[in-house]
């Protein structure tokens, strides 16, 4: 399924609300595990799978990297992460992640954040970034964390006063599509357990080097109060692997 929701003049507005769509990566609660996982970047070739607003990539290019090609298949953020950079190193492709062509060996690095978990074929696609990483090249992506996507309603069980009692979880085994409301639209998601996620990584020829269920850092918390109920559950998932070396 090639899902382009984003180019709907009204989950783009909204998408341009949300705190990491305006205050960046900083404003991203799992931006400071992830940043971990990426190591160096120095004279490395960048490619970011689902590149938004091109937060990923022009970071990638503060971190001295030769050069970064972002994939989006909307047209509205390409616009827009074209409109915040200024580097001709800095390149994007309107291409539906599914639909990677990139030749052999392309890239040193591939990264992706918060954009698998809408791709159906994951054991296809991880075949496809094996393919255009050199050896020994990382692998590392977010996705939301399978506690969070296991039931399509993604929503708190609530109290007769409203407030939050706790996060239900159920159909937890149960893979495949969750028909989701995200930004007032109606999305597919694609619900893969830990261990599924895991092994398809593995089975993919990708050892792995880090896995991580990371919560907001309290700096986070404080500038967001709002964020404070991620404590309670874990939203993200992220993987780093590295492809085997020849």
């Amino acid at each position: 399924m090639r899902q382009n929701n984003y180019d709907d003049p009204a989950c783009f507005a909204n998408y341009g609300q949300m705190a990491r769509s305006s205050g960046g990566l900083e404003a991203a609660g799992e931006w400071p595990a992830f940043r971990e996982l990426l190591l160096a970047l120095r004279e490395k070739n960048v490619l970011d799978l689902g590149c938004g607003f091109g937060w990923h990539c022009r970071y990638a290019r503060h971190q001295q990297a030769r050069s970064v090609v972002g994939v989006d298949l909307s047209e509205k953020m390409l616009a827009r992460a074209r409109a915040s950079t200024n580097d001709a190193a800095i390149a994007d492709r309107r291409l539906t992640i599914e639909d990677l062509d990139f030749s052999a060996g392309a890239f040193d690095v591939v990264l992706s954040s918060l954009a698998l978990h809408y791709v159906e074929h994951f054991d296809l696609l991880c075949r496809k970034v094996h393919s255009c990483l050199v050896a020994g090249g990382p692998f590392v992506l977010s996705v939301e964390h399978p506690v969070f996507t296991a039931r399509a309603s993604q929503d708190w069980y609530y109290g007769q006063h409203g407030e939050r009692l706790h996060w239900p979880v159920d159909h937890y085994q149960e893979e495949g599509a969750r028909q989701a409301r995200f930004l007032e639209q109606e999305v597919v998601k694609y619900h893969r357990p830990v261990a599924t996620s895991v092994n398809t990584v593995l089975d993919a020829d990708f050892p792995l080097t880090k896995l991580s269920e990371p919560q907001p850092t309290q700096e986070l918390l404080d500038t967001h109060p709002a964020g404070q109920g991620e404590t309670r559950r874990p939203l993200f998932l992220l993987i780093a692997a590295v492809k085997h070396e020849q």
